[in-house]
């Protein structure tokens, strides 16, 4: 039998995360755990929603540089710092401590907007596919957190390409999210694209995630986004990943770098 999905996105932060000052305090998020740690989506996810709810009237997130530390396990207690803030930029930090041990840093960049100096528009996917024509995927075996996920194909035939992984994603229930809380949710969903270069299964570990929002309000149709992970090098018990995000016309809206280590 699968586990049991547990709390839902919205009532971790809205129901469950209580709050003291600048801690907040969150208890049996057994539904988003991957082995003996958190999903690290799910984490980040967290620690950014722990910032919002201690600094609501920050301007956009723009990006963020996650070091996953240590396990985070089903109960966390969230510190949130101001590391600077300007006219236009803050950089927040959020620790998270588990099992009392630090287990995860991010500094977030939450900037305003300013009248823009030129534009380049977001890229758009090549070798797209709707999500509507591929058909659903089951949940990998292990990863327990993925139940909270529907899956789709997103690589036509004969694509298949050494070292990428694409899929689509949605939320099962994404009911009182805001959209850039969701980006964060999901953004670390796929497996390194190195598993499609490993010679023997074994275990894999995100070591870190750094992204940037490719723009401040991401929109998507019917919760669907495709993701891809990709493998820059891997050797040595290593990989150099690059994360991407598109929406479900093709307009990319994340872009990361992950470093992945490989075991087994």
């Amino acid at each position: 039998m699968p586990p049991a999905i547990g709390l839902t996105a919205a009532e971790m932060t809205e129901d469950a995360m209580a709050a003291e000052a600048s801690v907040f305090s969150l208890r049996g998020v057994d539904g988003w755990l991957q082995g003996r740690t958190m999903y690290g989506g799910a984490s980040s996810f967290l620690a950014y929603a722990a910032a919002r709810k201690a600094r609501p009237d920050l301007p956009p997130l723009r990006g963020g540089q996650i070091g996953f530390i240590a396990p985070v396990g089903p109960d966390v207690d969230i510190t949130v710092s101001v590391l600077r803030e300007g006219k236009s930029v803050a950089n927040i930090q959020t620790d998270i401590h588990s099992n009392g041990n630090l287990a995860h840093r991010a500094a977030w960049i939450f900037g305003r907007a300013r009248p823009s100096n030129g534009m380049i528009a977001a890229p758009r996917a090549e070798n797209f596919v709707r999500y509507e024509d591929m058909e659903p995927l089951g949940s990998p075996e292990g990863l327990h957190f993925v139940h909270n996920f529907e899956l789709r194909r997103a690589e036509a035939k004969g694509d298949v390409r050494p070292g990428v992984v694409r899929r689509w994603v949605r939320l099962k229930d994404r009911n009182g999210l805001d959209p850039v809380g969701e980006l964060v949710l999901i953004g670390d969903a796929m497996p390194p694209g190195s598993i499609r270069a490993m010679e023997r299964q074994g275990p894999i570990s995100s070591i870190n995630w750094s992204f940037t929002l490719l723009g401040d309000s991401p929109a998507t149709r019917d919760g669907w986004w495709l993701l891809e992970t990709s493998s820059n090098h891997m050797a040595d018990g290593f990989s150099s990943e690059t994360l991407r995000m598109w929406n479900a016309d093709g307009a990319e809206v994340m872009r990361g770098l992950q470093s992945v280590a490989i075991f087994g």
